[in-house]
């Protein structure tokens, strides 16, 4: 390969739809030259990816792994973070937020402000998540991800590689045809290690205002910014862009108030099953 392109994604997500998570790793690293980066959640698809690079020799020097650390993230995904440097004797790279800009969101909107509307969650996710991730994927040729066709409905299309246009790298997700249960058993016979929250009923882990339990039936991703409605639940990460599709004045105010409400409740509940 030479310069990504959308014929050359194409091409290589071909190649990779034939092969296990080891093949499709070291058919990554040899079809793509110059930078790669592995942006990590520390979430279980992500841990069962790290180790998979590990294994492959690929986590020290050809793929570089970071995380986004918005500031808000739970202790327990820190922790998971520690271990995970510990066990691979790697170091995962943080891009945070910029000072200013979390400052003036904080000062304007309050410290949990992003509860107030769409287009304010959205501007969080996109001071706190978008501009650090462009600034870890400056530069780069390609992007790994733990994306999952299975995660959600807004994911169900999730190729195996995808030519970003916006960016000028290609999207690489080896898990995207996986099952949350592949998943599940690839972490517990590799004895990888993972976030304890998974099992007390988180199956998606984000920052920590910002995401509860599921309850028995939803989909994986129902814990996440649970106050609003289903079609609007993403950061911009990955599907589209925060303030894209919603507008100040534009958000359902009359939800919106009513999740105020349960805020508090869903925050405390108990779990009501584990992973």
């Amino acid at each position: 390969m030479t310069r990504p392109d959308r014929q050359t994604a194409e091409s290589l997500g071909e190649q990779l739809s034939g092969l296990d998570l080891p093949g499709r790793l070291q058919r990554i690293a040899a079809e793509i030259p110059g930078r790669l980066v592995f942006t990590t959640s520390l979430g279980v698809e992500d841990q069962a990816l790290t180790h998979a690079l590990a294994m492959a020799g690929l986590a020290k020097g050809r793929v570089e792994i970071a995380t986004l650390d918005t500031g808000r993230l739970f202790a327990e995904t820190y922790d998971t973070w520690a271990e995970t440097e510990s066990a691979y004797g790697i170091r995962i790279a943080a891009y945070a937020p910029e000072r200013a800009a979390a400052e003036d969101f904080v000062r304007s909107e309050g410290i949990n402000g992003f509860r107030r509307s769409v287009a304010a969650r959205q501007a969080c996710c996109g001071f706190r998540k978008v501009e650090p991730l462009g600034r870890a994927l400056e530069g780069a040729s390609g992007w790994l991800t733990g994306l999952r066709a299975g995660q959600s409905a807004n994911r169900a299309e999730t190729p195996l590689a995808a030519f970003d246009a916006e960016r000028g790298l290609i999207k690489l997700n080896p898990l995207a045809d996986w099952s949350r249960a592949q998943v599940d058993s690839f972490v517990r016979d590799n004895f990888v290690p993972y976030n304890v929250l998974h099992d007390q009923g988180f199956p998606s882990i984000g920052c920590a205002p910002c995401t509860r339990a599921v309850k028995l039936g939803e989909p994986e991703r129902a814990g996440r910014w649970w106050w609003e409605q289903e079609e609007k639940k993403e950061c911009g990460l990955h599907v589209g862009r925060p303030g894209a599709s919603v507008q100040p004045g534009q958000e359902p105010a009359v939800l919106e108030a009513a999740a105020f409400e349960t805020i508090q409740t869903e925050t405390n509940r108990q779990p009501e099953f584990a992973r």
